[in-house]
This record gives structure tokens, sequence and C-alpha cells, in this order.
């Protein structure tokens, strides 16, 4: 039934990055979703261009999740992750580090995003401590780089927007963004840049190895507006933290668990970072949950380090870590990963995806067009001094067309469930091609 949304109050929610102040002259509901589209107060079916925020990938309103979570609500609904634990912990960590590459198998569980990339940095840190090496403090993100809201990762992070507000953050360093004027209208990893990742020497040479912990990126920026790296690119990355034995994080909210039409985009690239962070598609979006995943040298030496077998190793943890209905949804959507090979799906569908975005390189206000698996972003011309002006405009024509977008900075950015049709595919460009001619 539609909702009536002038009987809501909508006085005390404070939306997360949201103009509060335009939703409530203009107010979107979402109240249900079927498969690839969601469905809003009047009762419309919307196709939903990003997976929701880049999570869904395996569609919608899943009954096998549903199912398993509702049944572990009933038998158990809490336990404490301190000193105990449940029996579905042990099993989701297991069926996750079958999913990574040889040497990546040590699970750490958060909550989401933000809290698995500030877990990571603090291992990365505890790590060189218990090595005997505390100087090796510093950390390194990229710009444009985004890595969730905490502390911790809006100071790796590189999108100012999200730091300028919140002042002095940790000391960290920045190596350049990878998108390069030359590149635009790339289909796929660029040609050129690969070079871009020698600033590291650069920094090492600035501050020495000693005092560097360790370099954090994603394997391609997200939340920027899809930004895939030059080919060569980590490759050189990962050469350059092995030779001043730096470690490596992969940021793998977004590319992780088959939006590269992988496993993760460490297979896809073919770097193996030190560190790599999950979350979004690790329980299909259904209960918030995230994960680190380690190397076994770095779990070995805080068990090495950590004192009488009693004593805890590393001081660090959630309430809420490796929560007991979110495991029973992990667990059933990694099933639905294995069992529907939703990594090969992106793969057969990614050339038509690429097709698609690309068609749209001769539209009005189009100046970039970018591509990597599931995921792509375009960007459009600016109004004087407004950035973000069309980018909005361009979406809210999208939403009254029937179709959900995502909207930031000056870029569309769109990520298909991995399990949507090719005609939905299309469908999608076809509202953004009809939308940006009508702005």
């Amino acid at each position: 039934m539609p909702l009536a949304v002038d009987d809501l109050n909508l006085d005390n929610y404070w939306m997360p990055f949201t103009g509060n102040r335009e939703f409530r002259q203009n107010p979107r509901f979402i109240t249900g979703a079927e498969g690839v589209r969601f469905i809003d107060a009047d009762g419309r079916k919307v196709l939903d261009g990003l997976s929701g925020l880049w999570c869904c990938g395996a569609g919608h309103n899943r009954l096998e999740i549903a199912e398993a979570v509702a049944k572990q609500a009933r038998s158990l609904d809490y336990a404490p992750a301190f000193q105990f634990a449940h029996p579905q912990a042990f099993v989701l960590a297991s069926k996750l580090s079958a999913l990574m590459p040889e040497g990546l198998n040590r699970v750490f569980f958060t909550n989401s995003g933000s809290e698995t990339v500030d877990t990571a940095l603090k291992i990365a840190r505890a790590y060189w401590r218990q090595r005997g090496q505390p100087g090796k403090s510093r950390l390194i993100g990229r710009a444009k780089g985004y890595h969730g809201v905490n502390f911790g990762g809006i100071s790796v992070g590189g999108i100012a927007p999200n730091r300028k507000l919140f002042g002095a953050t940790l000391e960290t360093d920045h190596l350049a963004h990878t998108l390069l004027p030359e590149n635009r209208f790339c289909r796929g990893q660029p040609e050129r840049g690969a070079e871009l990742a020698d600033e590291l020497e650069e920094l090492v040479a600035l501050h020495d190895a000693s005092n560097i912990a360790a370099v954090i990126v994603e394997p391609f920026a997200g939340s920027a507006g899809v930004i895939p790296p030059p080919k060569g690119y980590l490759q050189r990355l990962r050469a350059i933290c092995d030779r001043h034995d730096i470690l490596l994080i992969f940021d793998e909210v977004i590319t992780g668990l088959g939006r590269c039409g992988a496993p993760t985009g460490a297979h896809f690239f073919g770097v193996v970072p030190d560190i790599a962070n999950f979350a979004k598609q690790l329980t299909n979006g259904v209960i918030p949950m995230g994960a680190v995943v380690v190397k076994q040298e770095i779990y070995d030496t805080f068990m090495a380090q950590g004192g009488p077998d009693y004593m805890v190793e590393f001081p660090h943890g959630y309430t809420y870590s490796g929560h007991p209905v979110a495991c029973a949804a992990a667990l059933a959507a990694l099933k639905i990963f294995d069992d529907e090979k939703l990594d090969e799906q992106v793969a057969a569908k990614a050339g038509l995806f690429e097709d698609c975005i690309h068609g749209l390189a001769n539209h009005p206000y189009v100046q970039d067009v970018r591509n990597l698996g599931f995921a792509g972003a375009l960007t459009l011309e600016a109004y004087p001094g407004e950035p973000a002006r069309r980018p909005y405009e361009v979406a809210m024509a999208c939403w009254a067309r029937g179709l959900y977008v995502r909207y930031g900075g000056d870029t569309l950015q769109f990520g298909p469930a991995f399990v949507m049709e090719t005609t939905d595919i299309a469908e999608i460009f076809n509202i953004v091609g009809d939308a940006l001619k009508a702005a």
C-alpha cells in the first residue's frame, strides 16, 4: 500500500550524506525492493543502478538470506564476542578465507567498511610495534581515495569535502590520484599513468621507510567516481612496498566479492596485498558487517608477542563483531555467490555494461566516461562554481524516470547488481541518456 508521506514527521532524523534541507522539500522514499528494483512510496518500481550502495549484488530481498537471518535470530540472537564465541563466526571466517588470494587467511570481523578501515590501520601500526619497530607509524593514502568516515579513514582518504569540516586528522601523506586528462573516455584500465606509483619512492626518501607503516588504496577508486588504476600501477606499488618493508592494504569494500568480475580486486589485478578490507557485498547489504583479512605472518606476529596465553593479543574489537545474525546473512550471501557464480556473471556481462556506458560519451555535458567490471562513472560539465549541481539535477531527472543512480561531486556513478539482465543494463543508460538530453 502506498505510504502516506504527508503523515510522516521529517524533523527528527538527521540523514547521512544528504542535503537534509532539500530532502525535506522533495522527499524520496523507498518502501520496498524486489530483484533489481526498488519500490517507492507511490508504488513505482525504480531500477536500482547502484546495487543499493554498491552492496546488493545478488539482487534485493533474496529469500535464502532472509530465511537464514530469521532462523539464526530464533536460535541465537546475540553472543558476546570477547572471550567467548559462537560457531558460525568460525565457519564464516573459513568460507571467506577460501575466497581470498593465497596467503590471506586470518579474518577479523567488524560492522562496516569504515570500521574495517580503522581496524586495518590499527593492525598495521600495532604490527610494527610488535615487530620492535615502533617508529613505523606513518600512513599513506591516495588523493580521491575513499576509506569511510571514521577518523582513520578520513585521514588516509583523499576526498576534501569529507575532511575539511572536521579539522585536524591523523598526520598522513597522499599519493597522487590516477585520473589523468589523457585517459579520458578510456575503456577499462588506462595505458598511461603507472609511473604515478613511483611517488611512493619520493615519500620514502622524505620520511625514510623506517617511519612508514602502510599504504592503503582501493584497487579502483569507487566513491570518487570509479577510477581504474593504470596498467601496471598496482604491481609497481606492490614492488615498492616490498622493497622498503611497507605493508600494502587494499580497501576492497566496493571492489571485493564480485564487482570486478573476480572474487576480489586482488584476483582481478593479480596483486596480493598484506591486508584486505571487505564489507558491503559480504552480506548482500542485508545486515551491516565487515571483515579485515590479513596474511598469516601478521597474525603470527601478534600471537608470538601476546604474553601469557590468557592475555589479549590485540586489544580491539566491537560489541557486534561477528554478530551471529550477521554471520548467518553472510554465509547465505556467500553461498549465493558460489552457487550462482556471481563474479563470472559480472565478467560475462561487463562488455555490454562497458558498451552501454560509453554509448553516452557524445551526450550533452559528458566530459569523461570510466568503467571496470560492473562499475562506471560519468563526469559531467559543471555549472560555473557549482560542480555538484548538474549531477544532482540529472540524478533527480533519472529518479523521476524510474532509475536510481548515485551522484557525488561532479559524477554520476553506476554499479548494477551482478544478477541484472542485459535488458535492464541497457535500460539504465537509455534513461540516463534521456535525462542528459533534457537537462
